[in-house]
This record gives structure tokens, C-alpha cells and sequence, in this order.
């Protein structure tokens, strides 16, 4: 295995873990600016107000997520295992 191979499956590793990840991050951040943006809209400021809904928006991403996830670990895990097997 060449210095090149172990790049790029650092580099495939590395989009993997973004892609897998990106979705539900996304999702979280954009439950918090909506509703750091009701709170300063209303002045109300409770932690429970943010904790809540954001913590269920990410649950829910995840359930809608998981088999674009799933599908993305298992190509790159396929792909890996291909290499290994290619080299010996």
C-alpha cells in the first residue's frame, strides 16, 4: 500500500464522516436558530425551551437519516474491504 492509498482513504473517510454526520448537525442547527430566533422574538428565556425541541428534531433526523447513513458506511466499508482484499 502506497503513501497515495493511505490518503485517499483518509480522505474517503473523512467525506464519509461528514456526510454521515452533516444531515443531523444540519437539522440541530437549524432547530436552534429557529428557536433561538422565537425566543428573542418573545423574550422568554428558558433552557428547557431549546434543550427540548432541538434534542427531538435531532432523534427524528436520525430516524429519517439512518438509511442514507447506513447505506454510505456499508459502500465505504465494501470499498475498503475490496482494497484490502486487492492487495493481497
Amino acid at each position: 500500500m502506497t503513501d497515495a492509498d493511505v490518503l485517499d482513504i483518509a480522505r474517503q473517510a473523512i467525506l464519509v464522516a461528514l456526510l454521515m454526520g452533516g444531515p443531523v448537525m444540519l437539522a440541530g442547527l437549524l432547530a436552534g436558530v429557529i428557536i433561538s430566533l422565537l425566543q428573542s422574538i418573545t423574550q422568554i428565556n428558558e433552557m428547557t425551551l431549546t434543550f427540548v425541541p432541538k434534542i427531538l428534531i435531532i432523534f427524528i433526523s436520525l430516524l429519517v437519516f439512518l438509511p442514507f447513513m447506513l447505506d454510505t458506511i456499508s459502500d465505504f466499508t465494501r470499498e475498503l474491504i475490496d482494497r484490502i482484499v486487492g492487495l493481497g
